[in-house]
């Protein structure tokens, strides 16, 4: 398998959050892969999208959402929940995939012990589980995935067929209406590791 290069993350942000979709996110943990193909995934595009953390502009905590494509935005939620996202598009304007879920590959074993012992779905359904499964945290943010040495990037996988696409609203954001009722959720139908 090949590591997805920064073409791949230079084009239009929808269309990379949809071909995201059966691709595997590997993170190198000493000498252990641990990879999962991703199953679920949300787009955040621009200052015009009231859901983006870019709508109030750049700051220290979204600025590497104005990077160059193909790195990574982590960011905390709650305080306590991190939260991998892949920067899309141009550089300087600020767009990126969220990574919501994934069906486990490599190192289940590793994941379900950095999990606390939980397996099944609630191993890497939804972004915070999937970043503590796959030790992903804030020290992350800005790491290019195209890095042909980085211990964090995404490889190419089959992806899915159309039919297996389901496209809706993005789960838990606040904003316009507009925001709230965008089809820029992407999930695999049926597969068990979706979140809610």
């Amino acid at each position: 398998m090949d590591h997805l290069g920064r073409d791949f993350f230079s084009r239009d942000t929808l269309t990379v959050a949809r071909e995201l979709l059966g691709q595997r996110l590997v993170r190198v943990l000493g000498d252990r892969r641990l990879s999962g193909r991703i199953v679920e995934v949300e787009a955040y595009v621009g200052e015009g999208d009231q859901a983006c953390h870019a709508r109030c502009g750049r700051t220290a905590r979204n600025a590497a959402m104005y990077g160059p494509p193909g790195h990574a935005y982590v960011y905390l939620i709650y305080g306590m929940h991190n939260c991998l996202n892949v920067v899309t598009g141009r550089e300087g304007f600020p767009a990126a995939v969220l990574v919501r879920a994934l069906e486990p590959v490599e190192g289940i074993a590793v994941m379900r012990e950095k999990r606390g012992g939980r397996g099944g779905s609630e191993l890497t359904s939804g972004p915070a589980r999937l970043c503590q499964a796959l030790e992903i945290d804030r020290r992350f943010d800005g790491v290019d995935l195209c890095e042909v040495d980085s211990v964090l990037f995404v490889e190419r996988d089959t992806g899915v067929p159309g039919e297996q696409v389901v496209k809706g609203p993005r789960i838990g954001v606040r904003g316009d209406e507009e925001a709230l009722s965008a089809p820029w959720r992407f999930c695999v139908r049926g597969n068990r590791f979706v979140s809610r």
